[in-house]
């Protein structure tokens, strides 16, 4: 029996033919449950409720988001079982300490966060001007879609992730669309949202799934009159169609796309052990078979003994790691030919380049080489990324080789340097820095990127091609909330008419707003403070 999608708070048939199953890449064999292909009709549903959705929710307050946000967390944890099992049995991801121990508490930590930030209004970036008599703050931007990518099924999902929890505690209602390769996992976690909805008394469209639609629907999905934004984590190629259709239709998509967040190993931190870092390079790599959205996948070190010395302890660890357990025959062939597109261009293979070598679906840890000048000759296709469990290592000849390097580089979400702490490369960072520091949302110094803590000040974001828009973070609220807002303002409205955040008096001592220019709480009048 062909699972129900969940539209206008039921369980309802789609009104579909087609059906998909999901494939369990460590045993390589079909999962045993259906799910449908959604034509327009089901979307257009889906639609019809968010709109109804959204225009209740105007006149409900942060705190019944906030109580809904708590619910649903909750909710999830009730059942964190099945949702590990099912998410372990779709994607080959460990159950601990991935899923269970990390992945699962960072997804219901992310969620009560956006209940924090729905409950006290910080992202309302509250404005007044009493001169002018004008005032603004931040509002719900409408009905918003969110596709989930494959490589986090729980803290990225459509239906629970990032993306997710910053639209929903903007007001909004979401539509999230599942990722093909973990279904069942987004249906346990639509049962959770569904009881987290009926215990807060919320609009019951305020969170519909749809599990997968053609091409073409989701183009007219992402452009539809009656969609405020989107959010999109995924391929590059599909994102930037997605975001074609919604350019042309005047929507705002937020999309992350692609990174292969250069790190750069100054010769003194060589110099101090190149065992040490190469042993904490390949931790980081090989991590789940490399399908993080921060894998490093490009090293810039010197072409001398040291950087050589380097590229050979890496392929021997390389060398003698199994394999993980790639998301899919799709992402295993993926990486494959991008492998293969990299030493078309001249890369030099050290180790890895053929699929197979461990459970199920997967890929012979890769390493390439490239030098300096080759990479400054092609760098568009040096900057290929393979996404899996694999790095290209640029040998430079010089610091300023090093450096025009970095000049090339396209957006990313991270760039690191290791440097020698006692100061002999500081001379090179100074100079290396500044340039980096345009190419990636993200700075590390002496640590690999791998990790995105779900902090205030975490940008996960960066110039394009990593995301669509360099202005914007997919994970640390409040930021992420302001993607899926609006900016609202009042012209000499009456005081009892505006938002009560925007009132004389305010809210009390724990909102902060602008008036005249100056951060404060409380009413006006009140002292200045800093926020």
């Amino acid at each position: 029996m062909t699972n129900p999608v969940l539209i206008g708070g039921q369980w309802v048939a789609s009104r579909g033919t087609q059906t998909f199953f999901a494939c369990n890449p460590s045993s390589q064999q079909q999962i045993d449950r259906e799910f449908p292909v959604s034509p327009w009709e089901d979307i257009d549903r889906a639609l019809d409720a968010a709109a109804d959705a959204s225009r209740e929710l105007r006149g409900i307050s942060g705190a019944r988001i906030a109580e809904f946000l708590e619910a649903y967390a909750g909710q999830i944890e009730q059942r964190s079982e099945p949702l590990v099992a099912a998410a372990h049995e779709e994607t080959g991801l460990p159950v601990s300490p991935r899923l269970r121990d990390v992945e699962l508490p960072r997804t219901t930590d992310q969620l009560r966060q956006a209940a924090a930030a729905a409950l006290s209004e910080s992202w309302r970036d509250a404005t007044i001007d009493t001169a002018a008599g004008i005032r603004s703050m931040r509002g719900p931007v409408g009905p918003v879609v969110v596709f989930g990518p494959n490589n986090f099924p729980f803290a990225f999902s459509g239906i629970a992730g990032g993306d997710f929890a910053a639209a929903i505690a903007a007001g909004n209602p979401v539509i999230a669309k599942g990722h093909s390769c973990h279904p069942e996992t987004t249906r346990l976690f639509a049962e959770a949202a569904l009881a987290a909805i009926e215990a807060a008394d919320m609009p019951k469209a305020l969170v519909q799934l749809i599990y997968r639609t053609s091409h073409e629907d989701g183009f007219r999905l992402v452009s539809d009159p009656r969609i405020g934004a989107c959010g999109y984590t995924g391929a590059r190629q599909t994102g930037l169609k997605l975001k074609q259709a919604a350019d042309a239709a005047g929507k705002p998509i937020y999309l992350e796309l692609s990174s292969i967040n250069p790190v750069f190993i100054l010769d003194g931190v060589l110099r101090d052990g190149v065992d040490a870092m190469a042993e904490e390079f390949t931790g980081s790599c090989l991590m789940g078979a490399g399908q993080f959205c921060t894998n490093p996948g490009m090293v810039v070190v010197s072409d001398s003994p040291a950087g050589h010395q380097f590229v050979s302890a890496v392929a021997r660890r390389f060398e003698g790691t199994a394999p993980g357990t790639m998301l899919s025959d799709g992402v295993c062939r993926s990486f494959g030919s991008s492998i293969d597109l990299l030493q078309k261009a001249g890369a030099r293979l050290v180790c890895g380049g053929t699929p197979g070598g461990g459970q199920g679906v997967c890929f012979a840890n890769t390493l390439l080489t490239v030098t300096g000048q080759q990479f400054l000759n092609d760098p568009e296709t040096f900057q290929t990324e393979a996404f899996g469990n694999g790095s290209l290592i640029v040998l430079a000849e010089s610091p300023e080789q090093m450096c025009a390097i970095a000049e090339q580089l396209e957006g990313n979400l991270t760039g690191c340097v290791y440097s020698c702490p006692e100061g002999s490369d500081d001379a090179v960072y100074d100079r290396l820095e500044p340039i980096l520091r345009t190419k990636v949302g993200r700075l590390l110094n002496d640590k690999m990127p791998t990790g995105v803590a779900v902090s205030p000040a975490m940008n996960h974001g960066g110039p394009y091609p990593s995301t669509g828009h360099p202005g914007f973070t997919a994970v640390g609220i409040p930021a992420s909330i302001t993607r899926f807002t609006a900016l609202y303002c009042y012209d000499n409205v009456r005081s009892h008419r505006l938002p009560a955040i925007l009132q004389d008096p305010g809210l009390g001592p724990d909102v902060w707003r602008r008036i005249d220019g100056v951060w404060t709480t409380g009413d006006v009048g009140a002292p200045a403070q800093t926020p």
